[in-house]
């Protein structure tokens, strides 16, 4: 047995509320079950319980043994002090308060469903990929796809705190925060982490004074990366030397923070080179770009907006040291699909959750409008039940398997808990 059960039962009243009576047999009529807090403190706040004919108003404490009362140190702690109801599987002790005063206990057991108790040992015991792997298919379409969305706004909610504190660093300056949500997406997984440093090691104010000039973007992106170290002997290469230097001296740049890049087991179109030179191009040629984000709606525009390849050199070049055959190094759409879900849209929520502004459909649209991501999750979860192939679809299923089937929250999650009911 698990507390956050008992959290489900008394939140749902997933028993027979009926003639309940306390261990003490005074007679308890629920009126107002309490808001359930999922912080610190008791578990419901501003209940309203009927006990013996007396309304009483406070908050209600959840165990699954009375003596957890003790073991959780409550009876020195005043913020149980309200606690005018204490809900237990099973009552092995009676409870008081500081002054003394004995606590009302309910105990749960024998007054459940043993329907429910097995439903949720059940999936519990599950040996699955998920837990619920064998009834997800019969979930009803109406509550997955109402369960999706909330999914999806809360890993926008977990991403517009990653904001907040790139805000914070960044003096409040938006522009800021874009290009370093730019850059840890243009390094993709293998040098997001890497790129994020680089973006980190100078002021974005470097970036507004020299951006009218590619060159001097391109050589400050591959100097700060350690990529000019080298003794290549190539105009280009030399050139992008040179004006690093200048610049180091000029702006006090230090890369000793930055992470080395990695080229190992990359496709040569996302080679650490080639992202640093289209970030480059993006920044040269696009001088309103967070503006544009903000206002542009679709992923049409977001194509137009972003269509630019690397610079002249990288048409015959992966790497500074070795020619290769001629072809424009652009953005895939795919790959900006990709930067619209890990860049645009939680940038977009972030800057209007900033203002007090309402979500706007425009962003679920969107979100809607971009193909399912192709990854071991979305590929697992569309094997089991068949789902909208749609960027929500897939952001849903990763907050869904990372945050609630991989930490067991099943009586969390609108599927769990409605498989855990329907067969009551």
């Amino acid at each position: 047995m698990q507390e956050d059960f008992l959290h489900f039962i008394w939140k749902y009243k997933k028993f027979d509320v009926s003639n309940l009576r306390s261990t003490k047999d005074e007679s308890i009529s629920l009126v107002n079950l309490g808001q359930h807090n999922l912080n610190s403190g008791p578990d419901f706040f501003n209940a309203q319980i009927n006990i013996n004919g007396q309304l009483w108003a406070g908050n209600v404490e959840i165990h699954v043994k009375s003596t957890d009362w003790y073991v959780h140190n409550h009876e020195k702690d005043k913020a149980y002090d309200n606690v005018i109801l204490h809900v237990v599987w099973e009552h092995d002790s009676d409870i008081f308060r500081k002054d003394n005063s004995e606590i009302t206990t309910l105990e749960l057991k024998g007054i459940v469903d043993n329907t429910l108790l097995n439903s949720y040992n059940r999936l519990l015991q599950s040996k699955s990929w998920i837990n619920c792997e064998t009834d997800f298919p019969d979930t009803d379409e109406f509550l997955m796809n109402n369960w999706l969305e909330r999914l999806y706004i809360e890993r926008l909610e977990r991403k517009s705190k990653d904001i907040e504190t790139l805000l914070s660093a960044s003096n409040n300056d938006w522009e800021a925060v874009l290009f370093k949500m730019l850059a840890k997406n243009f390094g993709l997984k293998v040098n997001g982490e890497p790129f994020l440093s680089l973006a980190n090691s100078f002021d974005f104010s470097v970036i507004r004074k020299i951006r009218h000039e590619l060159s001097d973007l391109e050589a400050l992106f591959f100097g700060q990366a350690g990529l000019l170290d080298n003794d290549v002997q190539d105009v280009y290469f030399k050139d992008l030397h040179i004006r690093y230097q200048f610049l180091k001296q000029k702006f006090q740049l230090n890369n000793q923070g930055v992470i080395p890049l990695q080229f190992f087991r990359l496709r040569p179109p996302n080679f650490p080179t080639l992202r640093l030179s289209q970030l480059a191009v993006l920044y040269h040629s696009k001088p309103s770009l967070f503006s544009d984000i903000i206002e542009l709606n679709t992923k049409e525009e977001f194509y137009k907006l972003f269509k630019v390849e690397a610079s002249e050199f990288w048409k015959t070049h992966y790497t500074f040291d070795k020619i290769s055959k001629l072809t424009k190094k652009k953005l895939s759409k795919s790959f900006i699909d990709l930067l619209i879900i890990n860049t645009i849209l939680p940038l977009k929520f972030s800057y209007a959750k900033a203002r007090d502004k309402a979500i706007e459909d425009s962003i679920f649209a969107l979100v809607k409008s971009l193909g399912l991501e192709s990854n071991s999750i979305t590929e697992k979860f569309l094997s089991i039940k068949p789902l909208d192939k749609s960027g929500l679809t897939s952001q849903a299923l990763i907050q869904l398997k990372t945050e609630y089937c991989d930490k067991n929250k099943c009586l969390q999650c609108a599927i769990g808990s409605y498989l855990i009911s329907k067969n009551e």
